[in-house]
């Protein structure tokens, strides 16, 4: 029971961390700190995607699954819960890849955006406080 518990726990930490990668540029766009974070995050997740690397989470999910007496599953986490979501049909590398791209894409838009709108801020911010010529 405690072990199917963890698992169901670990389940619900990748879905969080995939939701972070995924939008946590907006936050960052809130405060600059979050890029600390979610930068690497980002990495990671497109890094994952790129070399159809399996995460960590998912042979230990799989591992507490098992002492659980459950089933675990072939494959990583994406492929097992998130593709099904998204796309019927089994995950190839060319739709990893494209995964990948559009992780990347949509996390520069999101932190293009914020820099020119925090620059936008800061500049006018800059130009109130210039001592004006007489």
């Amino acid at each position: 029971m405690t072990a199917r518990l963890f698992a169901d726990a670990l389940v619900a930490v990748h879905f969080a961390f995939i939701a972070f990668v995924l939008a946590g540029g907006l936050l960052a766009a809130r405060r600059r700190g979050w890029a600390l974070v979610h930068v690497p995050a980002v990495a990671w997740a497109a890094w994952t995607e790129f070399t159809a690397t399996v995460c960590p989470l998912t042979p230990w999910e799989n591992s507490l699954r098992a002492a659980a007496g459950e089933a675990g599953y072939s494959g990583g986490f994406v492929e097992h819960y998130v593709i099904p979501l998204i796309y019927p049909e089994a995950l190839t590398a060319r739709t990893q890849l494209a995964l990948g791209i559009g992780l990347v894409a949509l996390n520069a838009a999101i932190y293009a955006f914020a820099w020119r709108s925090r620059r936008g801020r800061w500049m006018e911010h800059a130009g109130r406080q210039t001592p004006r010529s007489t």
